[in-house]
C-alpha cells in the first residue's frame, strides 16, 4: 500500500504534487537541492550549476487564470501576465494556503532513485539524497515523484560552429544571462529564436550599439495583448476552437496566420518559418517587432562560421566586430538520478505512458510530472498529471498492460513527430486541451459538457465558450472544489481587475431628440429662410 511519497524538486510542479499527495491522504517528502521554492521562477543573480535560471526581465507567457492551479485563483490585483516576482509571490501564496512548505526539506539533493530488491512484491523505492552538510542519507519510500525539471543543462552547440575558436570576443549561452548590464555600447549577435532568444535580444538591443538576431528557420511572433487589449490567451484559448483545430487544421492554420501577419508581415520582418503555426511554440513578444522596424535589432540567417571577430551567415553577409554572442539554443535534458533503464527514448522523448509513467515498471510507482511541453501553462498540466499519478499509487486507477503501453506511446510518438516540429532540443509537445482531456478523462474530473449545459446553462456555456481555464477540471469528480463554480463565473472581473489604476468616465451617451423636434427644427428654419428673403426684397 502506497503511503509515503518522494517529490524531487519544489519548483511549480513539485508544489502541485505535494498537494496532490495530501488532497489524496499520501505522505509527501519533497526534496529541494536548494534554499527556496519555486524552480524556473526564482530569479538568481548568478547561474547555479544543474539549476533552471531565468533572467530579470522575464514575465509570463501565459495570463494569470489560464496558469493557474485550479483550485487557487490567482488574486484579482494580481496583473493579468505576471513578472516572475509575481509568479513566485503566486507560488508562495498557494504554498502558504495549503501548508505545503513543513513537507519539504531544503538544501537536499536526490543522488539516486533506485528501486528496492523486492521492488517486485513491495514497488518501494531507495532515495539516497546528500543534505547540506555533505552527509549521505538513505530513505526507502513507497512511490517517487519526478518534478527536477528540464531547463537545467545547456546545449552550446561549439562543434557546429565553424571557426568559433578564432573568435576574439565573448561568448556565453543565454542560461548565464541575467541583464543587459555589461553590453552597453556592444555589437551582439544572438543565435536562437526561441521565447529567450526573443527576449534577449529586445533587452540588449535597449543598451547595445546593435543587435543581430540569427535565426534557422524563423518562427510566428505571437503578442501577450489580445483583441480590445485583453490577454490574448484568454481571448483566442476556447475549447471550441480547439475542436474546430481537431476537424479543420489547415483552415484554422491560414486563419491565424492572416490573423498574426496583419500585426506584421513575417516574411517581411525576415521571420516567417516554413513550419505551421501550432506545429512549434511561438515566439511570445510584443516588443520584437518594434525593435526590428526601428533597426535596433536586425534579424540574420544561420550563423555559416565565425573569422575572427567577422561573422559569416549563411546568405553570404558579414558582420564584422562583433563583441559578444549569446547562445539562445535550448537545453538536453537529463534525470541522471534515475536508473539507466528508465532512460529509454521514443523518438527525441523519454518513453512514458501519456508522459507520465516508465511503461516497464513491475509496479506504477514512479512518476515524471512536468516533462512536457503544450501551448499553454506548465502549472494545470502538471497538477493533472500529478493529480493521476496519485490515484494510480492508490490503485484507484489502473494502468494498461505494457504491451497496450509501448503501443500507445509509439502511435502517439508519431502523432507527435508527423504534428509538430519536434527536434532533440524540443523533444516532445502536446495539444494542449486535447491532452489535458486526455488525462482528466483518466482522473475522472473531465466536464460533461451536455449534462452541464442542461443542468446549468450559463455555466455550460462559459466552459464551451470561454477561456479554457483549469477550474473547469473541479467541476465534478475526485478532488471536486466547491470554488470552482465561482472562480468560472467572476472570471472576468478578476481580468479586469488590475487595469482600474486610472478611472476613466464611460461617455455620455449622445442626446437622441425625437424625430419630431427634427421636423419642427427643419420647418422652422425654412420659415425663416423665407421671412428673411421677404424682408430683404422689401428693402430693396
Amino acid at each position: 500500500m502506497v503511503q509515503r511519497v518522494a517529490v524531487v524538486g519544489a519548483g511549480c510542479s513539485g508544489l502541485a504534487c505535494i498537494k496532490c499527495c495530501l488532497d489524496e491522504g499520501l505522505e509527501p517528502v519533497c526534496f529541494e537541492s536548494s534554499d527556496d521554492i519555486g524552480g524556473l521562477w526564482r530569479f538568481k543573480e548568478k547561474p547555479e550549476p544543474g539549476r533552471a535560471k531565468l533572467y530579470s526581465t522575464v514575465v509570463s507567457n501565459s495570463s494569470k487564470e489560464m496558469m493557474a492551479y485550479s483550485d487557487f485563483p490567482p488574486p484579482a490585483h494580481f496583473p493579468n501576465n505576471m513578472h516572475h516576482t509575481v509568479v513566485l509571490q503566486y507560488l508562495r501564496l498557494y504554498a502558504q494556503h495549503f501548508s505545503l512548505l513543513r513537507h519539504i526539506s531544503f538544501q537536499t539533493t536526490v543522488h539516486s532513485v533506485q528501486q528496492r530488491p523486492d521492488f517486485s512484491i513491495s514497488g518501494q523505492w531507495e532515495v539516497l539524497t546528500v543534505g547540506r552538510d555533505g552527509e549521505e542519507e538513505t530513505h526507502v519510500f513507497d512511490a517517487v515523484m519526478v518534478c527536477s525539471g528540464h531547463f537545467t543543462q545547456p546545449h552550446l552547440p561549439l562543434q557546429d560552429i565553424k571557426g568559433i575558436q578564432t573568435f576574439n570576443g565573448r561568448y556565453f549561452h543565454s542560461w548565464e544571462y541575467s541583464s543587459a548590464g555589461g553590453l552597453e555600447g556592444k555589437t551582439v549577435l544572438v543565435i536562437g529564436i526561441g521565447n529567450s532568444g526573443g527576449d534577449i535580444a529586445v533587452d540588449v538591443s535597449r543598451v547595445a550599439k546593435q543587435v543581430f538576431l540569427s535565426s534557422r528557420s524563423g518562427a510566428w511572433v505571437v503578442p501577450r495583448v489580445g483583441d480590445g487589449g485583453l490577454p490574448v490567451d484568454v481571448v483566442s484559448g476556447i475549447r471550441l476552437a480547439s475542436l474546430l483545430m481537431w476537424l479543420l487544421p489547415s483552415w484554422i492554420d491560414g486563419v491565424m496566420k492572416k490573423k498574426l501577419n496583419q500585426r506584421f508581415n513575417h516574411r517581411l520582418y525576415g521571420l516567417q518559418p516554413s513550419h505551421g503555426i501550432f506545429s512549434q511554440l511561438p515566439v511570445v513578444n510584443d516588443d520584437l517587432p518594434g525593435r526590428i522596424i526601428s533597426g535596433r535589432v536586425v534579424i540574420k540567417p544561420n550563423v555559416k562560421e565565425f573569422c575572427g571577430s567577422s561573422i559569416v551567415f549563411e546568405d553570404g553577409t558579414v558582420v564584422d566586430k562583433m563583441d559578444v554572442v549569446i547562445f539562445a539554443t535550448g537545453y538536453e535534458y537529463d534525470f541522471p538520478f534515475l536508473p539507466v533503464a528508465l532512460q529509454t527514448k521514443a523518438g527525441h522523448r523519454l518513453t512514458l505512458y501519456k508522459h507520465v509513467f516508465p511503461p516497464s515498471l513491475e509496479k506504477a510507482t514512479l512518476a515524471v510530472v512536468g516533462f512536457i511541453h503544450g501551448l499553454g501553462s506548465i502549472i494545470p498540466l502538471a497538477e493533472m498529471q500529478a493529480r493521476w499519478a496519485c490515484l494510480v499509487f492508490k490503485g484507484l486507477r489502473k494502468l494498461p498492460p505494457e504491451k497496450l503501453m509501448l503501443q500507445d506511446i509509439h502511435s502517439d510518438t508519431k502523432r507527435m513527430h508527423q504534428r509538430f516540429a519536434c527536434s532533440e532540443r524540443n523533444p516532445l509537445q502536446v495539444d494542449y486541451i486535447h491532452y489535458m482531456e486526455d488525462v482528466a478523462q483518466e482522473v475522472g474530473v473531465k466536464p460533461q459538457l451536455f449534462s452541464l449545459l442542461l443542468r446549468e446553462p450559463a455555466l455550460g456555456l462559459r466552459v464551451l465558450l470561454g477561456p479554457f481555464t483549469p477550474y473547469q477540471y473541479r467541476l465534478r469528480g475526485r478532488g471536486q472544489w466547491p470554488g470552482a463554480r465561482h472562480a468560472i463565473h467572476t472570471l472576468w472581473e478578476r481580468i479586469y481587475c488590475p487595469f482600474g489604476t486610472r478611472l476613466v468616465p464611460e461617455p455620455r451617451p449622445e442626446r437622441k431628440w425625437p424625430m419630431f423636434v427634427f421636423v419642427a427644427l427643419g420647418a422652422s428654419g425654412v420659415f425663416l429662410l423665407c421671412y428673411t428673403q421677404r424682408k430683404h426684397s422689401a428693402f430693396h
